[in-house]
């Protein structure tokens, strides 16, 4: 089993035609990911090595049953491409795009409230179900399908600690990467309950980054809700007070943000906190023998 996608889900692809679009789009299909439409304005009617295109993601959706939308369109319109998306019926988003203003995001995150609808990201790598489903721009072949899950801030650090965990022999369930913005989508706590339900994971590991409060409200939830196992990452050390480092949200104010804090809160919690990504997959094997 899997969280948020697996075999049955059907992505469409705002921004298909363009470059990241058409590239992505094409490795998750050959990955065997269902990608059955994609959505360019002005471009309906078209489409890419068989993939279909058309001018709205309503279209798209009404066409194919297409129940999750893709996004790699430019950050001033990725607010409004979001908004599409949920308007046409999908019930997952992952927004790719970086850049997205914080303002648009707080418009967007009001909307979707009362919408029944999850969102990834925006400034994320997205998800992926090993064996089943890609959906983003995780690289497949450096995953494996098994029984931990995992949800990351970060990017590169999703890319190295699924590939040292695959190498150990060590398969995922789902890994999600929930971007690093100040405002977003699918956190940590959200990521911990879908994990805790689903009966195919047995462990979650949970990466974290300097700056916000999110990894120890995911440790303050993970002991009073999460009966698994979880294992913990935090980067950012070294980082000098008041310098953001990489994403928008990872930056240390005062004694707030640290990773020490962040690492003590989870330690508290109950939750191992490797040094380093190599002795994260030693402690995962540890923790499941």
């Amino acid at each position: 089993m899997a969280v948020l996608i697996d075999e049955t889900t059907k992505v469409v692809v705002h921004g298909l035609t363009g470059k990241e679009g058409s590239f992505h789009a094409l490795r998750n299909r050959a990955y065997g990911t269902h990608v059955v439409a994609g959505m360019t304005p002005g471009k309906g009617g078209q489409d890419l090595e068989g993939i279909p295109v058309f001018d709205t993601a309503a279209a798209a959706v009404e066409e194919t049953g297409a129940n999750t939308s893709l996004l790699f369109v430019p950050a001033r319109f990725a607010a409004d491409a979001i908004l599409e998306a949920a308007e046409a019926g999908v019930g997952l988003i992952v927004c790719i795009t970086e850049g997205v203003p914080v303002a648009d995001m707080a418009r967007v995150h009001s909307y979707l409230e009362a919408k029944d609808v999850v969102l990834v990201g925006p400034n994320c790598p997205g998800l992926i179900s090993p064996g089943q489903s890609n959906v983003g721009i995780i690289p497949g072949e450096i995953c494996e399908p098994g029984r931990v899950g995992l949800v990351s801030r970060s990017g590169t650090l999703t890319y190295q600690i699924v590939h040292e965990l695959t190498q150990g022999g060590i398969g995922q369930s789902t890994c999600i990467g929930i971007g690093g913005d100040p405002v977003h989508g699918v956190d940590h706590i959200d990521a911990l309950r879908l994990f805790q339900e689903d009966p195919e994971t047995d462990l979650v590991v949970l990466i974290g980054e300097i700056g916000g409060d999110a990894e120890e409200r995911a440790a303050a939830y993970a002991k009073a809700h999460v009966t698994k196992p979880v294992v913990a990452y935090i980067a950012g050390f070294e980082a000098p007070p008041g310098k953001r480092m990489g994403h928008a949200g990872a930056i240390v104010t005062g004694s707030s943000g640290t990773a020490q804090a962040k690492a003590d809160a989870l330690e508290a919690a109950g939750i191992r906190v490797g040094k380093t990504p190599t002795e994260v997959t030693e402690l995962v094997r540890v923790t499941m023998s």
